[in-house]
C-alpha cells in the first residue's frame, strides 16, 4: 500500500532514539524538491533542547507534542541567505517586499511538505502545527530569527506511539474543477459534506458545541472571524519586523 494512503497525525511519541544522521539525512533528501529559481529560499530550526522545546511550545498553545517529541523543526521563509550572498557579490538585492515573502513561504512548505513524505517512508510519525502563523513573534524572539526571515511552519517528529484513525477527506470531485474553475452550488456542497457532516464524531461536535450544523462549529468556535481577524493582525506586524512589508 502507498505510503500516503496511511499518513495520519501523531501526536504521541516512542522514547526510541531519532539519530542526528538520520534527520540530517532527510533534511539533506529533501533539498531535491521544486524552488522558485533555484534559490532555495528556505532555512530549518532543529530543536532538540528540552528546555527550548517547553519555550516553543508556550507559542504552539502548550500543545503537550511539542514537549513529547525527540526532535521539533520549525520551516522558515528565509530571503536572509540569499540577500547576504548577493550583498557580498556585488549585487543589490530587493527582496525586503510581499512577493518576495510569499515566495519564501511557498519553497519552505514545499520543503516541509517533501520531509515529510521521507519521513513517512522511514515509518516516523510527525504532527504539522498550524500555529506556527498564529504567533509568530514568539517564534521569532526564541529562535532569534533574523530579518528576512519567517517562520511558516513546524512539525513535530518522533516515533509513533499511537496508531490514531486516519481523518476523512472530502471526494476528489470537491477539489479538481475540469479547464475552467465550477463555482459551487447548494446540490454541489450538499454532495460533497455529506460524508463529513454524517460522521459520529461531526454530529458530536455539532451537539457538544450547541450548534445547528457542522459549519457554525467551524465558523462560531474554531475559526472565528475575531480570531482570524486578530491573527492576521500579529502576523502582518511580524512580516512588517522581519522586513517583508514596508
Amino acid at each position: 500500500m502507498k505510503t500516503l494512503d496511511n499518513r495520519r497525525s501523531i501526536r504521541k511519541y516512542s522514547d526510541r532514539d531519532v539519530p542526528e544522521e538520520l534527520v540530517s539525512r532527510l533534511l539533506t533528501e529533501a533539498e531535491r524538491t521544486q524552488t522558485m529559481g533555484n534559490l532555495q529560499l528556505y532555512s530549518v530550526v532543529v530543536t532538540r533542547d528540552e528546555k527550548m522545546k517547553e519555550r516553543l511550545a508556550k507559542a504552539h498553545f502548550n500543545q503537550p507534542m511539542v514537549t513529547g517529541a525527540p526532535v521539533v523543526l520549525t520551516f522558515c521563509a528565509d530571503y536572509r541567505r540569499t540577500s547576504v550572498w548577493a550583498e557580498n557579490r556585488n549585487a543589490a538585492p530587493g527582496y525586503g517586499n510581499f512577493m518576495s515573502f510569499v515566495n519564501a513561504a511557498t519553497d519552505a512548505l514545499l520543503y516541509c511538505q517533501t520531509f515529510c513524505n521521507l519521513a513517512d517512508e522511514e515509518g516516523m510519525g510527525y504532527c504539522f502545527l498550524g500555529t506556527t502563523i498564529y504567533n509568530p513573534q514568539m517564534i521569532v524572539d526564541i529562535l532569534k530569527l533574523p530579518q528576512l526571515v519567517m517562520p511558516i511552519a513546524t512539525i513535530t517528529l518522533g516515533w509513533p506511539d499511537e496508531n490514531p484513525q486516519q481523518t476523512d477527506r472530502l471526494p476528489i470531485e470537491a477539489i479538481v474543477h475540469d479547464e475552467t474553475f465550477h463555482d459551487y452550488t447548494p446540490e454541489s456542497i450538499d454532495l460533497f459534506y455529506a460524508g463529513k457532516e454524517a460522521l459520529p464524531e461531526s454530529k458530536a461536535a455539532v451537539a457538544e458545541n450547541g450548534k445547528q450544523t457542522l459549519a457554525q462549529v467551524f465558523t462560531d468556535c474554531r475559526y472565528t472571524k475575531k480570531d482570524n481577524e486578530a491573527i492576521s493582525a500579529r502576523l502582518i506586524e511580524t512580516l512588517k519586523q522581519q522586513g517583508f512589508i514596508k
